[in-house]
């Protein structure tokens, strides 16, 4: 049954609200798994803190029309397409190539993703799997920072512990 301009004018609404207020949107298509795997991902991705919803491609490309910026994945907005939104570049990329390799399918297919103004390709999934999340990179940070003051730390007590351990053998020394 075909939408109503009314619905559809709710979906628009809907796909610009998460294109404006998510940083990260992969578009991916779905075609070929079945409703248990779909349900499954779906399943997967909400736990992840990832939305995926299934859209029409003239509705989205409206959207991204609208938003600005999307330029670059207009192209690809062709045949069963599905998008993952969400806060953290990598999450949706660990999702999809773990139920990947669980599943045993070739899909869902990633056929482009927007991250904070950058586009990756099809081909980028491993890449951007293998990113580091914002507390990942912020823990790294914080070490490298700490770690010159450790070595600080490490070598100021070093030569104090070589004297206290001389001058306790010299005590002991004396009163033996």
């Amino acid at each position: 049954m075909p939408l109503t301009r009314a619905q559809k004018a709710a979906i628009l609404e809907e796909i610009s609200a998460k294109l404006e207020s998510a940083p990260v949107v992969y578009v991916t298509d779905y075609m070929g798994l079945n409703v248990a795997q779909i349900t499954d991902l779906r399943r997967r991705f909400r736990e992840a803190g990832v939305e995926f919803k299934v859209v029409k491609n003239t509705l989205l490309r409206i959207a991204m029309e609208q938003r600005g910026g999307y330029d670059e994945l207009l192209p690809v907005l062709n045949g069963p397409t599905a998008i993952a939104v969400g806060d953290e570049p990598a999450t949706p990329a660990r999702v999809i190539k773990k139920f990947i390799e669980e599943q045993g399918v070739e899909l869902p297919r990633l056929k482009a993703a927007y991250i904070d103004g950058a586009v990756y390709g099809g081909d980028a999934l491993d890449t951007l799997a293998a990113l580091k999340s914002k507390d990942e990179l912020i823990a790294d940070i914080v070490g490298l920072l700490l770690a010159p003051a450790r070595n600080v730390v490490g070598a100021l007590q070093g030569p104090g512990q070589t004297l206290a351990a001389c001058l306790q053998a010299i005590a002991e020394k004396e009163a033996a």
